[in-house]
């Protein structure tokens, strides 16, 4: 199966990808609340992504992928980062694999090409799935957050 071939693909570059991944969000002004995170940090969440594809793609379950992103979305809103620059380096990630496997271009005949579209499609439910779990971990702790502060005033 090509998919898999080239996930591991992914994987065996995964140092190289994350990067240029990290160094791409970094400079980005469409990521600039991203400072707030600590670089370690933004750099060992890409490295997961990259060095762990297969697992997350073939082997997580909907629930374990729930967990991950929502605790991912409440720790960028407890950082105070902007969700639409968490969003922004979110699709990066994405545009960033794709952009790789186009690039290495491993598709020969028509059943390779098969295999290649059928790992965009995997990716795409895969980062579709991550972003809709992070947005609800942000909302929650957003929510959990202003209500501490609404308390707080009415407090006075």
């Amino acid at each position: 199966m090509l998919a898999i071939r080239l996930v591991k693909h992914i994987e065996k570059h995964s140092e190289q990808l994350s990067r240029e991944l990290s160094e791409k969000v970094w400079n980005s002004p469409r990521c600039s609340d991203l400072h707030k995170v600590p670089p370690d940090e933004l750099e060992a969440r890409t490295r997961e992504i990259y060095c762990n594809l297969s697992d997350w793609l073939l082997n997580k379950t909907e629930a374990e992928l729930e967990q991950r992103y929502n605790e991912l979305g409440a720790r960028r809103a407890q950082q105070g980062v902007a969700y639409s620059h968490f969003l922004w380096a979110i699709t990066s990630t994405k545009e960033h694999m794709r952009a790789f496997v186009q690039r290495e271009g491993l598709s020969d005949n028509a059943m390779d090409l098969h295999g290649e579209l059928e790992l965009v499609h995997l990716l795409d439910q895969f980062f579709d799935r991550a972003l809709y779990y992070a947005a609800v971990g942000y909302e929650a702790e957003r929510n959990r957050i202003g209500g501490k502060q609404r308390r707080r005033k009415g407090d006075k």
